[in-house]
């Protein structure tokens, strides 16, 4: 099996090295347009495998599409990062001619792929991948949800004083520092509510670090972050490849599931061999609808600069 990574920075190369390292494919096509990077990244990636026991071979190429031939899975991760004090929305102009020009050059070579973005801001992406390619809806999988859940059970442990493991929770919404929504009236702790332990200020608390998580990792590292995200990435790629029909939060194309239509959001869906294949309804409460409704306004404004694009 072959699986692809366009941009070989340090969400794609981390992307690269979980799917090496989980076994998930014989080949990984590292893609760039920076001359010699994905190369680099790839060459220093192949020196951990008998270090990491691993037997994937990565190849790095500079824009040579033809290398990602057969794909089963494409992870698109390519566009600028953010910045210290700059919001996904700013990103779009610049990454979504990116994105465009990669999804098109992709499904040139690897038409039966499922594609699976990370290119920020990541559900307009994948609106635009959606659009754009004409494949099913299906086979187009936002990762943000999946990323913004890890954060919030992240922050639910910590203000627990438990192990991460120990504790489920879901984000839904737009991948957003203002629009995701953790769910922390269904959070749980091994099975019991999170509130049986925290109050409803702390709870609060999770919330609100949660949804700034990625804000705060980037004025931290002077950029965005990248293990936890191109983890997130490998663990999609992983549920589809290995057809484990998992339930994960993922941006995809609603048609009338949680009151929304025709735009990518972040919404429990089913991952199997098929790219997603069932939307799960939480059946939100009032609040919680409300929320989704405001998330949903807020991705349709920067959807506007997509649907310019492609007329």
């Amino acid at each position: 099996m072959k699986i692809s990574v366009i941009g070989a920075g340090n969400v794609g190369a981390s992307v690269a090295e979980y799917i090496a390292m989980k076994d998930l494919a014989d080949q990984i096509i590292l893609l760039d347009i920076k001359e010699g990077f994905a190369e680099g990244k790839a060459m220093d990636l192949n020196q951990c495998a008998t270090l990491n026991g691993f037997n994937s071979q990565i190849i790095g190429t500079t824009g040579d599409y033809s290398k990602t031939a057969g794909s089963a899975v494409v992870v698109i991760t390519s566009g600028i990062p953010r910045k210290p004090g700059m919001t996904r929305e700013e990103l779009i102009g610049t990454n979504a001619g990116i994105v465009k020009s990669v999804t098109e050059n992709v499904l040139k070579h690897s038409p039966e792929a499922i594609v699976v973005v990370i290119s920020n801001p990541m559900d307009t992406m994948t609106y635009l991948a959606v659009k754009m390619s004409g494949l099913p809806k299906n086979r187009i999988i936002g990762m943000g949800g999946t990323l913004d859940s890890a954060r919030f059970t992240y922050r639910l442990a910590e203000g627990l004083e438990c192990n991460p493991n120990d504790v489920q929770g879901v984000v839904i919404g737009g991948h957003g520092d203002t629009t995701m929504i953790p769910l922390t009236r269904l959070a749980t702790r091994n099975s019991l509510p999170v509130s049986n332990f925290l109050n409803a200020e702390q709870l609060e608390k999770v919330s609100s670090e949660t949804m700034v998580g990625g804000a705060t990792l980037t004025k931290l590292l002077g950029t965005s972050a990248w293990y936890a995200p191109g983890a997130a990435g490998a663990a999609l790629v992983e549920a589809i490849v290995r057809d484990q029909k998992k339930v994960m939060p993922c941006s995809v194309y609603l048609e009338g599931e949680y009151g929304q239509s025709d735009i990518c959001m972040g919404v429990p869906v089913v991952l199997g061999k098929n790219g997603w294949e069932q939307i799960l309804d939480y059946n939100l409460t009032a609040d919680e609808k409300s929320k989704f409704a405001a998330s949903a306004e807020a991705v349709r404004s920067m959807n506007n600069v997509v649907d310019e694009m492609i007329g």
